[in-house]
């Protein structure tokens, strides 16, 4: 019988709150309204991705953020010198390094470390060096893990979105095998692991049962059933989907 990893926790991806917010380029939703609430409903972190673009989430909202959240902030950001120096001054708990083309519509798989090893490394270096520690964002291949751990970084993020995506048991079954090596070889190099993108309420639980995963990082799923249930409600909901209780 399968059971989640008993260090298992949730961060909560806001996102899509600060979306529907510029959608109208007003003052509602606030996503910081949207934080205090997710935290209420048991999130264990608040994660925000600060795009280039500033397509949804705000300077503003990133600095009241660090002021409110009682848990932890997980900035997500493009390895880029503005971000660098928006880091630094904000001093998020944490940072999740990550790909960004401004074309696309959401995150479409993990950074490339390898091919970008030394300027990346340097990011780290500069981040952890003003005690952020770093996330790497990343598919689930062995070279990637490596250089990741290479690079010193003190977790990584498997990027979940093809285990989501896939439609038979089979392919299923294989993506999930992917994401329990990948974290496994993390371990043993001696990373911390999470895992994102793309996870529902429908297929969470397997990802929360492999061993050694410290954090599930969701947001669209649980946005979008916050419209509907309210979101103290849809994290609570996604914490028993988590267990396998929903």
């Amino acid at each position: 019988m399968q059971t989640p990893s008993p260090i298992l926790t949730l961060g909560v991806n806001i996102d899509h709150v600060a979306t529907i917010r510029q959608a109208r380029r007003t003052v509602e939703p606030d996503p910081v309204t949207a934080a205090a609430l997710a935290e209420l409903g048991g999130a264990n972190g608040i994660t925000v991705h600060l795009r280039e673009d500033r397509r949804h989430i705000q300077d503003r909202d990133v600095k009241i953020l660090r002021q409110t959240v009682q848990t932890h902030l997980n900035l997500e950001m493009a390895p880029t010198d503005e971000m660098v120096a928006i880091a630094l001054d904000i001093k998020p708990d944490y940072v999740t390094l990550v790909p960004e083309k401004r074309e696309e519509v959401t995150t479409e798989g993990g950074i490339d470390i390898v091919n970008n090893f030394e300027r990346f490394k340097q990011v780290v270096e500069t981040l952890q060096e003003a005690d952020i520690p770093v996330s790497w964002f990343i598919d689930s291949e062995v070279e990637q893990i490596e250089a990741a751990a290479k690079t010193n970084a003190k977790f990584i993020e498997l990027h979940t979105g093809q285990y989501a995506e896939v439609s038979s048991e089979e392919e299923l079954q294989n993506e999930l095998d992917i994401l329990c090596q990948g974290t496994k070889e993390a371990i043993t190099l001696g990373l911390r692991v999470n895992a994102g993108h793309g996870l529902t309420y429908r297929n969470v639980f397997p990802v929360a049962c492999i061993e050694g995963m410290e954090e599930l990082n969701i947001g669209h799923t649980i946005i979008s059933r916050a419209v509907l249930v309210g979101l103290e409600r849809a994290v609570r909901e996604m914490k028993l989907a988590m267990r396998g209780q929903l």
